[in-house]
C-alpha cells in the first residue's frame, strides 16, 4: 500500500494502518532495532512500541517521508532502551559507532548554546555536499548502526575502504562544524 494511503488510515483511526505499516516497514524496523540492541526480544518490543508511537503521532503529524518517520521512531525507542540495559548487553557496534563520533561532535560543556537540532541540520547539510556513496555509508554506520562488514557487503567495498571512507568523512565533518562556528 502507498505511504499516503497508510497515513490516511492513521488519520481515519483505522486499525489497518498499523498492519499496513508492519507489512511495509516491519523488517526494516526490526533490522534497525536489532542493530542497536543485539537482542531479538528487545528488538521485537521496540518495534511493537514503534507502531504505538506512530499511532499516537499521526494525527496531528503528517510526515512527508513516512519511511523515515517510522525508522526515526524505531531508532529513538531502541536507543532509549539501550540506555537502560546493562553494559554487558549493549551492542558492540553501537558503542563503537558512538565512540567514533565523540571526537567529531561538540561537547555540551563547550557548545552549550548549540542544540541537537542545530547539529543535526549541520550534519545533514554537510552530508548533502558529499558523494552519494560516502553519504550512504555514513548514514548506514551512524544512523542505522550497521557494522563495517555489513556496509562493505551492501556496497561491494572492502572493509578497509569503508573504514577509510568513514575516517575521512568524520574528519571532514569535524572541519565543517568548526568552520560553521561549532566548538568541538
Amino acid at each position: 500500500m502507498d505511504d499516503s494511503k497508510i497515513i490516511e488510515l492513521y488519520f481515519e483511526r483505522d486499525d489497518r494502518a498499523i498492519k499496513e505499516t508492519q507489512i511495509k516497514y516491519g523488517k526494516l524496523c526490526h533490522k534497525i532495532a536489532y542493530n542497536i540492541l543485539n537482542n531479538y526480544e528487545d528488538s521485537e518490543e521496540c518495534v511493537n512500541d514503534t507502531y504505538v508511537g506512530v499511532w499516537n503521532a499521526i494525527p496531528p503529524t503528517r510526515p512527508n517521508n513516512f519511511m523515515s518517520f517510522v525508522c526515526k521512531i524505531t531508532r529513538n525507542l531502541s536507543l532509549k532502551r539501550l540506555e537502560f540495559m546493562k553494559r554487558e548487553k549493549r551492542s558492540a557496534d553501537v558503542l563503537v559507532s558512538i565512540h567514533e563520533l565523540e571526537g567529531v561532535l561538540p561537547d555540551e560543556r563547550y557548545a552549550a548554546d548549540v542544540s541537537d537540532e542545530d547539529i543535526g541540520k549541520l550534519i545533514s547539510d554537510f552530508l548533502y555536499t558529499q558523494k552519494e556513496d560516502v553519504r550512504n555509508v555514513f548514514i548506514r554506520r551512524y544512523y542505522f548502526f550497521d557494522s563495517i562488514k555489513e556496509i562493505a557487503v551492501e556496497f561491494s567495498f572492502s572493509e578497509s575502504k569503508v573504514k577509510n571512507m568513514l575516517f575521512y568523512t568524520r574528519n571532514k565533518l569535524k572541519d565543517y562544524l568548526i568552520k560553521e562556528g561549532v566548538e568541538i
